[in-house]
């Protein structure tokens, strides 16, 4: 854990830390279903080969007793495979409550973990989407880290998820 720390000072005093900023928009679809619930939702950072970097957002119900809403987490399977399993819920700074029907913004900041120590290359932002009584739906929106100038792409959901669009700024 030491040198850990010691890693990341060092990135900070070497002027690497100021890398860009990731912005996510991530759409939740009206559904005309006869009883809707909001869906819980994983997005995390993944290399083009699969392999896990670091979660970003989880999101889901809070409100349940006795953090009773962690029951239905592994209903995000990919998400649960990769990490979810290892985690204490709730984690500060990724988990928050599930999110009603319309467009919502997540910022990541360039001086923030995980980015501050996210090496030079080519990632994929992923997000899951599972719905009780409903569907599940994966996403992958490809990006460089860091950009020289803005990058933006986007992939579409068919139901759980509407449009994804992921914006890297310097």
């Amino acid at each position: 854990m030491k040198h850990y720390v010691v890693l990341l000072m060092l990135l900070y005093v070497s002027g690497v830390s100021r890398a860009g900023d990731l912005s996510v928009s991530v759409a939740i679809p009206s559904l005309n279903v006869a009883e809707y619930h909001r869906p819980y939702v994983a997005v995390w950072l993944e290399q083009p080969n699969q392999q896990f970097v670091a979660n970003l957002a989880v999101w889901y119900d809070l409100k349940k007793r006795d953090n009773g809403g962690t029951k239905w987490l592994k209903d995000l399977r990919q998400w649960w495979r990769k990490n979810g399993r290892e985690l204490q819920m709730p984690v500060d700074g990724v988990s928050g409550a599930t999110r009603n029907v319309g467009q919502h913004e997540l910022l990541f900041k360039g001086t923030a973990t995980p980015l501050v120590t996210l090496p030079h290359g080519s990632y994929q932002l992923v997000i899951e989407a599972a719905r009780e009584g409903g569907g599940r739906e994966l996403l992958r929106v490809p990006f460089d880290w860091p950009v020289k100038k803005v990058s933006q792409n986007s992939a579409q959901g068919q139901e759980e998820l509407g449009k994804v669009i992921v914006t890297v700024k310097p």
